[in-house]
């Protein structure tokens, strides 16, 4: 082969460092960002932390004062206070959702233990999960309390005895027998059903699947109406007391794990707050990417600087610009998209999941003239608090299946609507796919039996055989 030259014309599409950086920002979750821009600061000398501004103090001018208001830091922080008059000071205001340890804490406080039992009654109520159980063995709580304090296992356990009386009903149970006999316990004895249903709970929950009513009323020696009373008794406990507790948060998380936005033990950090004021909804940024500014010091010495000093400040002092400028547009950009996502969804805002209409990438690059990859970014790995609790924004969006009635239901409010169906169902009846496909379909939402079952399944709802409850 023989060697020539040769030219051609053509187009190529060049992603400049500062192109690549944008990218990179927008699609990086909040804790990401948090550990980029402190390994920024770390690496160049032009970059610092900004101090909160006095109210009283005049601001400093220079990038950060360009940034939207709602993205400013005194008004960013979801752990101070604020100023009263500000719109975004109502973000601030949104309720942090109280946990089970925080509500069982509050009570221990108020109580008036000696501060050596207040000492065990922490270390219990630590111990106790979100469904408000003890898993713990009470010798590995009193292990764990050395060697600040030697405890004996009575001495513990009589402290839970005081824990087992707080809120709710049934809080510190180490088994559901215990559980259910914990809030039998608060009835009023002359409640019909009650003393039966005391020995049904401890120690004959697993036999009544097995034996039915008859054989639970033939091991009693009991008649099966009487069986029957003090079931009916112990369905209206509660077997999850500490669910009751921040169930909004709960329940929003439970929903995020089951369609698999998040894991289960995933640290998640909102990026917005959305919240309602005077009827109409609000969204503001929760991020501290203002906290950054210039190093005024070191900008300074750059006119006095010379060669490679002078190089090297003015290289660093670039970065800091470029990289202030595209957390401001990372700030714009998601916000801008939280907006259009709670004008499109203010009905799942007001109502729930059965309100969701369908939503697509598409449609929101569309109304916002960005590029669908775009919003993409913008949305992956983002989570948004309202009232309803955190939330994934890739929540806002479900594709959608034609309704009878010419319209779309979205993926996620049939979802909820096939949930609603299940609880309301007679446990010794269960509803099976293709029945929950008719009562769809008399609801104007026709679906296959198959697209039934795939939704309950990615539910985590067992099939209608393993949900028959025998009594």
């Amino acid at each position: 082969m023989k060697a020539k030259l040769q030219t051609s014309l053509g187009q190529q599409l060049v992603l400049t460092p500062q192109l690549r950086q944008a990218i990179h920002l927008l699609q990086l979750s909040a804790v990401e960002l948090e550990q980029e821009l402190a390994t920024a600061v770390e690496s160049n000398p032009l970059l610092d932390w900004a101090e909160p501004e006095d109210d009283s103090g005049e601001t400093e001018s220079g990038t950060d004062d360009e940034a939207p208001e709602p993205w400013t830091e005194t008004q960013g922080s979801w752990t101070s206070g604020g100023t009263p008059g500000g719109d975004d000071n109502a973000a601030d205001r949104v309720a942090e959702p109280e946990t089970l340890h925080d509500h069982l804490l509050w009570q221990l406080h108020l109580s008036h233990l000696s501060p050596r039992d207040r000492h065990i009654g922490m270390a219990l109520i630590d111990a106790i999960d979100d469904d408000g159980y003890l898993r713990e063995p009470l010798e590995a709580i009193a292990q764990a309390l050395l060697p600040e304090t030697t405890a004996s296992v009575e001495e513990v356990k009589a402290v839970l005895h005081q824990v087992q009386r707080m809120d709710p009903p049934g809080v510190g149970a180490r088994d559901l027998g215990e559980c259910l006999a914990l809030q039998l316990g608060l009835i009023d004895p002359a409640t019909p059903g009650k003393a039966l249903a005391l020995r049904i709970a401890d120690g004959l929950m697993d036999r009544l699947q097995k034996a039915g009513v008859a054989g639970l009323a033939s091991e009693l020696r009991c008649e099966p109406a009487e069986v029957e009373t003090a079931l009916a008794l112990l369905r209206t406990l509660d077997p999850r007391p500490g669910g009751g507790i921040g169930a909004v948060a709960a329940d929003a998380k439970f929903a995020m794990i089951l369609s698999g936005a998040v894991a289960a033990d995933a640290y998640v950090t909102p990026d917005c707050t959305i919240w309602r004021q005077h009827g109409v909804w609000r969204v503001a940024l929760s991020g501290n990417a203002t906290r950054l500014t210039i190093h005024r010091g070191y900008e300074s010495m750059i006119g006095a600087a010379t060669g490679e000093d002078a190089s090297y400040l003015r290289a660093h002092l670039q970065e800091a610009r470029w990289l202030l400028r595209n957390l401001q547009a990372r700030g714009e950009t998601l916000l801008r998209v939280a907006e259009c996502l709670v004008h499109q969804q203010s009905g799942f805002l007001e109502f729930g999941d059965q309100a969701l209409r369908p939503l697509t990438l598409r449609e929101v690059a569309a109304e916002l003239d960005l590029h669908e990859s775009t919003i993409s970014r913008a949305v992956s790995r983002k989570y948004v608090r309202t009232p309803r609790g955190t939330l994934p924004l890739r929540a806002f969006f479900a594709s959608g299946i034609a309704t009878g009635g010419g319209g779309e239901a979205s993926s996620t409010a049939i979802q909820s609507m096939i949930r609603s169906l299940i609880g309301a169902e007679d446990p010794r009846k269960p509803l099976s796919d293709a029945r929950l496909a008719k009562a769809l379909a008399a609801s104007g939402i026709p679906v296959a039996r198959r697209t039934v079952a795939k939704y309950r399944e990615g539910m985590n709802i067992p099939s209608s055989h393993d949900r028959v409850r025998v009594g």
